[in-house]
């Protein structure tokens, strides 16, 4: 996190290029670089949202942002800090219409300046001067691209493009696209451990929240809120209290196929974070008992962290996940849940530099992990027990496949349903949900 240092006092625009210019490792993502470097600033409201927008914008339109740099370069390769200093400053030009040309290229000069480029200052006012100029040719020149070359114009990876298109046609495929390209709407979860729908609202009306309810055939009853203005959440005296949890209502199809009932045992093979976790234990009305694993521990406190805020007390926290084999002579669980770790294709508007990270080759090498994630959490089953393996890809390999070869391998399983939610269709985050019945069943 070195480049974040210094931070404090800085306008939201340099904050935002420090947080492109970080080197993430293997587990690292932008959204944990900004948030860090916005705990250590003292940005106003405005300027926090302001500098949010910029990191995720420019981190999802990354590669159509270079290819305007490189029609006016000559496709020389720009040194890593120039280069973010062009792509904010074409950014609020060309997606921002409440931030005027001149202030944009003003505030890019000023900042090449300051961060050790002033030698170059010259060359980046020339470049955005000149598409100040040429905005409304180069808005129309963007649309087209969308069109004529739609991998380049949504800025994502040309392969998956082609796969989406081939699954749902071209329409679709841009609708999906246009999906991840814009910022995602916060979704909260009323957590009836602790509250009720009508006395959340209440609370949330005199902490100056905006709410509208929501509903999704897969969500039983009321409970889900989409949260148009707020101030800062984690500062709620309703957050801090447990009345309610950050959660897409497409997390929440995986609980209600499992089906937890007052008094069962289950096992949550890769609980971290802990949405599903806490959810299930809301379903349990705490009159049970939750295993939840994960293999990263600093990951699986987070989980214990969530249940004291939300008032959950039948969860044990193990490490391990779903391929940590059972004693032979240990306990048995009503129901399985296996939130598989996956492409993430189905929530790439989230994952914003995903796009640039994720591989074709990632399929085939998840489907193993998936597989073996499966076949180990079948034998932590009862007879008759419920398993329901879930994912938050978009990929049929990642989804329908690894269940199919499941049952293959295990015919005495049976499927009881499966459910894939688009966002283009359903308008929430992309999932994957099958649910089978282990062998055995009896009358309990």
């Amino acid at each position: 996190m070195g480049l974040l240092k210094g931070v404090v006092g800085q306008n939201p625009r340099q904050i935002a290029a420090r947080v492109l210019g970080g080197r993430p490792g293997a587990d690292d993502y932008i959204e944990n670089r900004l948030e860090a470097a916005l705990a250590e600033g003292r940005l106003t409201p405005p300027d926090r949202a302001l500098c949010h927008h910029l990191v995720h914008g420019v981190a999802r339109w990354q590669d159509t942002l270079d290819w305007l740099i490189a029609r006016k370069t000559g496709g020389r390769p720009q040194r890593e800090t120039l280069a973010i200093l062009l792509r904010l400053g074409l950014y609020q030009m060309l997606w921002l219409d409440r931030i005027p040309n001149h202030a944009a290229v003003n505030e890019s000069v000023e900042m090449a300046k300051t961060m050790g480029f002033a030698a170059q200052a010259g060359f980046v006012n020339a470049i955005l001067r000149g598409y100040a100029r040429e905005r409304e040719a180069t808005l129309a020149l963007l649309a087209d691209l969308k069109t004529r070359e739609p991998a380049l114009g949504y800025a994502h990876p040309a392969w998956l493009v082609a796969r989406w298109q081939g699954r749902w046609g071209a329409e679709n495929c841009r609708r999906l696209m246009d999906w991840n390209n814009n910022p995602p709407p916060t979704f909260a979860r009323v957590n009836r451990l602790r509250t009720t729908p009508e006395e959340l609202g209440a609370r949330w009306v005199a902490e100056g929240v905006r709410f509208v309810p929501r509903r999704y055939d897969w969500v039983p009853g009321d409970g889900v809120f989409e949260l148009e203005s707020h101030p800062p959440l984690a500062g709620l005296p309703s957050f801090q209290a447990g009345g309610f949890y950050l959660q897409d209502p497409s997390t929440l199809l995986a609980v209600a196929e499992l089906g937890p009932q007052p008094g069962e045992s289950i096992l949550d093979t890769c609980a971290a974070p802990g949405g599903k976790t806490v959810l299930a234990a809301q379903w349990l009305r705490n009159q049970g008992r939750i295993v939840a694993r994960d293999s990263q521990p600093d990951r699986l406190a987070l989980v214990g962290e969530n249940c004291a805020r939300l008032g959950v007390t039948c969860v044990t926290l193990e490490p391990g996940d779903g391929r940590t084999r059972l004693d032979s002579d240990g306990p048995r669980f009503d129901r399985v849940l296996v939130d598989a770790p996956c492409s993430n294709t189905g929530v790439m508007r989230r994952r914003v530099e995903l796009r640039r990270r994720i591989q074709e080759a990632e399929l085939t090498r998840m489907t193993v992990v998936q597989g073996a994630l499966l076949r180990e959490a079948a034998a932590a089953l009862r007879p008759g027990g419920t398993l329901v393996y879930s994912t938050c890809s978009l990929e049929p390999e990642e989804n329908g496949a690894v269940v199919q070869a499941f049952l293959a391998a295990r015919p005495d399983f049976k499927l009881m349903g499966e459910r894939q939610l688009l966002p283009f269709v359903d308008g929430v985050d992309g999932a994957y949900v099958a649910r089978l019945e282990a062998p055995g069943k009896t009358d309990r």
